[in-house]
């Protein structure tokens, strides 16, 4: 995938996301619903890093392509 593709997923992952959360505005999620949530979430951040990680290689001169995806344990497990 190369950033273009990284990118519009990042885009569909949001709107995902953003639709969830207006469909029950004051209401809640369901639990259905807040699984969906987190999986998106999840999604997201998996994107966000492969991203960052693809521009971090093409900074220091090597092969953005040669970047992957993380497994979300490894992603989630960041400290901010």
């Amino acid at each position: 995938m190369d950033d273009r593709e990284i990118a519009a997923q990042i885009n569909r992952l949001v709107e995902a996301e953003h639709l969830l959360e207006r469909k029950h505005v004051g209401e809640g999620l369901s639990e259905t619903e807040s699984e969906q949530l987190r999986a998106v979430e999840v999604q997201l951040d998996q994107c966000w890093d492969l991203l960052r990680q693809r521009r971090a290689r093409r900074s220091a001169g090597m092969d953005p392509d040669d970047a992957s995806g993380r497994a979300p344990g490894v992603v989630e497990g960041y400290l901010q």
